[in-house]
């Protein structure tokens, strides 16, 4: 008999307001074990490597105007930018990007989904019963 298959970590990283909570949600009724990672929030480059240590890496990006009108956000644009320069070294190592400005949840999980299906086949991970 084989041993149970372990499910990948997905971590989620992307500015405020870009969807991670939503997206995260969504993966877990599909069976995924995903984790947040705050990195918008660290000085530390290499936080979700470090802590999170995930098996994937799904970067939501969503503008400006997106992330404050979503999140009802009292930010400058250059607290905007720095979390973008936050982002740069898990933006880099990504294994998928998703552009969330013009999209719905639903169109967001989606695309996170066929991604993940085409890095893990079909297969894998299985969903939880």
């Amino acid at each position: 008999m084989e041993p149970p298959r372990k499910r990948p970590l997905i971590g989620v990283v992307g500015p405020c307001g870009s969807g991670k909570s939503t997206l995260i949600a969504g993966l877990e009724q599909h069976g995924y074990a995903c984790r947040h990672i705050a990195q918008e929030h660290s000085y530390v480059p290499a936080m979700w490597q470090i802590i999170a240590k995930p098996d994937l890496l799904i970067y939501l990006h969503a503008s400006y105007p997106v992330c404050t009108a979503r999140r009802k956000l009292d930010w400058q644009p250059k607290e905007y930018d720095e979390q973008l320069r936050r982002l740069a070294h898990a933006r880099q190592h990504a294994h998928i990007f998703i552009d969330t400005d013009n999209l719905t949840p639903e169109q967001i999980l989606q695309k996170a989904l066929d991604s993940l299906n085409g890095l893990l086949g079909r297969n894998a991970p299985s969903p939880l019963p």
